[in-house]
């Protein structure tokens, strides 16, 4: 258990940057994130350790996000955001993490990227700071196909950048 604390206490930050980019949503992202935590401590036991705990972690995490999309909350959830657009709260060190990380115009730039398994990359990459090989492990494609497709990304996303800022 010591090993699973010492995991939260690292990736925790993490795994929250993954849904809030995700979901735009910090009060969500704090409910999911704590879901992905839960599951993990119950779900320890059946651990069988053929992959990191951090990619394991992050593969509940992929999971619940999935759930999360297919349930009837976020058609309601997104409904509400669409008709609201209201302004976000004050920040939360969480989110001024990410805002340091990276402007919000990255973000939508991110989440613009195609196709989806991309995107997948460059927020596993960039926000929960997993290496290439754990990459490859959660989207089941090599470590080499993880760091190439990143590096793309990276390459439009910087042309893109530049093309908004002249």
């Amino acid at each position: 258990m010591n090993e699973l604390e010492n995991v939260y206490r690292e990736i925790q930050p993490k795994v929250f940057a993954f849904f809030y980019v995700k979901l735009g949503d910090r009060v969500l992202a704090e409910d999911l994130t704590h879901d992905v935590f839960y599951a993990a401590v119950k779900g320890l036991p059946s651990f069988e350790g053929d992959s990191s705990l951090i990619t394991w972690i992050f593969s509940i995490a992929k999971n619940r996000l999935k759930n999360y999309f297919r349930s009837k909350k976020y058609t309601a959830g997104l409904t509400e955001q669409l008709s609201n657009q209201g302004a976000l709260a004050s920040p939360t060190p969480e989110e001024i993490y990410i805002l340091k990380e990276g402007s919000r115009d990255l973000i939508d730039r991110i989440n613009k990227l195609e196709p989806p398994l991309t995107r997948e990359i460059v927020v596993l990459r960039i926000y929960a700071e997993l290496s290439f090989k754990e990459i490859g492990s959660l989207i089941g494609e090599s470590e080499n196909f993880a760091r190439v497709t990143f590096h793309r990304a990276k390459v439009k996303l910087q042309k893109e950048m530049r093309v908004s800022d002249e």
